[in-house]
């Protein structure tokens, strides 16, 4: 990553959840609040699978790749839940309370003037 300024996602981001993305994998998306940002993190390529591997504590084949989507602003990725929905031992059938590991996740933060304010 680059020298620039870092903040936590969740003052970057309008939108972070998760979601059960079938009975065995959720999903995290994350809708950044302005352009300039979302276009910083694609190009840095700032979210991967081994950084959200890390942070969920799970191998990085039990992440799928990031997804950028320019219309949305957004990123997302899926990983394979440790249970299936609503299994045994689940405490989050619909998987929305699982986006918490990345609110602290520390991006850089786009600057006026950057390239990206011009995307």
């Amino acid at each position: 990553m680059s020298d620039r300024p870092t903040a936590p996602l969740a003052e970057l981001a309008e939108v972070v959840r998760s979601k059960n993305a079938g009975p065995f994998e959720l999903t995290l998306d994350v809708i950044f609040a302005s352009r300039a940002q979302y276009e910083l993190v694609k190009q840095e390529r700032a979210v991967t699978r081994e950084l959200v591997a890390g942070l969920y504590g799970v191998p990085v084949e039990d992440v799928g790749e990031a997804i950028y989507y320019d219309p949305a602003r957004a990123v997302k990725i899926n990983l394979r839940r440790p249970l299936p929905s609503g299994g045994v031992g689940d405490s989050d059938v619909y998987g929305a309370q699982q986006h918490g590991p990345l609110l602290g996740l520390r991006l850089p933060v786009a600057l006026p003037g950057d390239a990206a304010q011009r995307a």
